[in-house]
């Protein structure tokens, strides 16, 4: 379209200078002692024209004869950077193709090359690593470093992973409390800073760690089952766990199945009926009905008939929770209340079908000498999934 453009208006300015030289008799005079030039108006504006045209045509190509060297040098840092860019995609597909070697050179070409150099540099160190060439690897990262804070995060997540792949947690923990103070904390580098406090046995870490994770649901409960070894240090690390995260379900329960490993069942019942007041959970409900017997004789009856009041107040408000139901049905087992035992599991199973009630209910009939019963809630057991 512009080109367009430029061609009617070349024509329009054609057709201008032949429409002026028919109706304009004037000329133009140039004195130069002892020279004297005449000509026609018309010839002189085409002169002035071609004149431009020439001297426009010499500067341009005068510019572009001088600004020649700095397109090469342009044009050169451009292809440079294309095969930078080429060699740092290929690196990856070879990294994740498992040819290490072919990963570090492509690497290092895109590292040369300044394209992303930072993460070329992290690239090649992990090949190295995965390859066992320990001292390219460090010097691949000592590289990383040079570039500067652009890959700062990247670099210290790095140094972390491979030196948790080494076992070497203390440098693990260093490199990722460093980022941890840079910046903001996230769930995967917290998880890895939580794996390397385990390796180095720094349990009050490991539990502090713990309990930010299981609040943002990011962590399995049992790393808090693993940071006691004795109920002692089991009470002190509970009592440090501020009061609202002990009533979360899943933590109370981590807690709860560590007391009871522990042999403090006084305490595991505690904790999951604290917790329950809190927040209905079918999951505390079901641990609770399970909590074992240390107890003996009437000591071990009693027990039960306590945690037999306390449901019973619970069913109140959850007359249709399955799960409860059959909490109940176990316990009353326990306290050896065979009649309310049955019909708590049967109540249990006409509201969902689970195995677990009907293997409750068989061992119950076994118990009242109800072979015939016995079996049959033996064979739907092994009928459900």
């Amino acid at each position: 379209m512009k080109s367009l453009l430029w061609l009617l208006a070349v024509f329009a300015a054609a057709v201008a200078l032949v429409i002026l030289g028919r109706v304009d008799t004037g000329y133009a005079l140039f004195v130069y002692p002892p020279y004297r030039v005449e000509m026609s108006m018309l010839f002189f504006a085409v002169a002035l024209l071609a004149a431009f045209a020439v001297l426009y045509a010499a500067f341009r190509l005068l510019s572009h004869a001088l600004a020649l060297p700095a397109y090469v040098r342009a044009f050169r840092a451009r292809r440079r950077r294309e095969r930078a860019h080429a060699a740092l995609a290929a690196a990856l597909q070879a990294y994740y193709e498992g040819r290490y070697a072919r990963a570090e050179k492509e690497a290092g070409e895109a590292f040369e090359g300044g394209q992303a150099a930072g993460v070329a540099a992290l690239l090649a160190a992990r090949a190295a690593h995965q390859m066992r060439a320990f001292e390219r690897r460090d010097r691949w990262l000592e590289r990383a470093e040079g570039v500067g804070e652009s890959v700062l995060a990247a670099r210290l997540v790095s140094r972390a992973e491979l030196a948790l792949e080494e076992r070497d947690y203390a440098a693990a923990r260093d490199a990722l409390r460093s980022l941890h103070g840079a910046g903001p904390k996230h769930i995967a580098t917290s998880r890895m800073l939580l794996r390397a406090e385990r390796g180095t046995g720094d349990w009050d870490e490991v539990l502090r760690l713990s309990t930010q994770l299981a609040k943002r649901d990011a962590i399995a409960p049992e790393l808090l089952r693993r940071a006691a070894s004795d109920a002692a240090s089991l009470e002190r690390r509970w009592r440090n766990v501020p009061e609202s995260d002990r009533t979360q379900p899943r933590i109370a329960a981590a807690a709860a199945q560590q007391a009871t490993k522990l042999g403090r069942a006084a305490m595991a019942r505690q904790i999951i009926e604290a917790a329950l007041e809190a927040e209905w959970s079918p999951q505390l409900v079901s641990l609770y009905g399970q909590l074992p017997e240390f107890a003996e004789g009437e000591a071990r009856i009693g027990e039960a008939r306590i945690r037999i009041e306390r449901a019973e107040r619970w069913l109140l408000e959850h007359e249709r929770d399955a799960q409860l139901l059959a909490a109940l049905g176990r316990l009353c087992a326990q306290a050896e209340l065979w009649g309310k035992a049955r019909s708590f599991l049967e109540a249990s199973l006409s509201f969902e079908e689970v195995r677990a009630a009907h293997l409750d209910l068989a061992r119950l009939a076994e118990r009242l000498g109800q072979p015939a019963d016995a079996q049959r809630h033996y064979r739907r057991a092994a009928e459900l999934p």
